[in-house]
């Protein structure tokens, strides 16, 4: 049998502290979620490698060390409601929902909402609410948001999510670029977005936030 209560403290110890991730409260969110319950029975020996796992459907679970610097660099304090873009099975929503007051972990795929419903009412994750819909839409009538997290890479952000973003609220996501991607966090200042470096990274691109190309003939 697998003791995935010590392969969760390896994970801890080996990928997010040496990341120079100290905050306790990511740290010990960390600790507490059974990230094995968030992904399909084929992956769950390897749900705690450092690496992205792939879920299916476009959906992704992030590298740890990844997630946790994301989380880090957006600092989510315990009052704060969140919109989780892009949660796949729950997991990653079920990791912020430890920080914050509330999230609203969204995916459009019908079969991984029922999962991540299922998986989370499971775990006890009562403050997590998994809503429907396209990922670009958000999820408006649940907002104003105090942060917008997005589980994936970016060309760029759709103002109808930056629209549902509170005013000094903040958007932490991958932005891709030539050969590599970055972390950045967009600060809303008079309706506004300001973005900041946080750390390079690469995040598989989410479906939607593809950057649109015109073509000439």
């Amino acid at each position: 049998m697998i003791d995935f209560l010590a392969r969760r403290t390896t994970m801890v110890d080996t990928q997010i502290r040496p990341a120079d991730v100290t905050k306790f409260p990511i740290i010990d969110a960390m600790l507490q979620v059974r990230r094995e319950m968030f992904v399909p029975d084929n992956l769950r020996e390897t749900t705690y490698a450092d690496a992205i796992l792939n879920l299916g459907n476009g959906r992704y679970i992030l590298e740890p060390r990844i997630f946790a610097k994301m989380l880090d660099a957006v600092d989510i304090q315990r009052n704060e409601l969140v919109l989780d873009v892009g949660c796949g099975m729950g997991y990653s929503a079920a990791v912020i929902g430890k920080l914050s007051e509330a999230v609203v972990a969204l995916e459009e795929n019908e079969v991984m909402v029922a999962e991540a419903e299922a998986v989370l009412a499971a775990e006890g994750c009562l403050n997590v609410a998994v809503v429907q819909s396209k990922l670009t839409d958000g999820a408006a009538k649940h907002s104003p948001f105090d942060v917008i997290m997005i589980e994936g890479s970016v060309d760029e952000i759709p103002e109808g999510l930056v629209a549902q973003l509170v005013e000094g609220g903040r958007i932490v996501a991958v932005f891709r670029q030539k050969g590599h991607g970055a972390v950045r966090v967009g600060h809303k200042t008079d309706g506004c977005m300001s973005w900041r470096f946080a750390c390079n990274a690469y995040a598989p691109v989410l479906c939607g936030f593809e950057m649109a190309h015109d073509f000439a003939f």
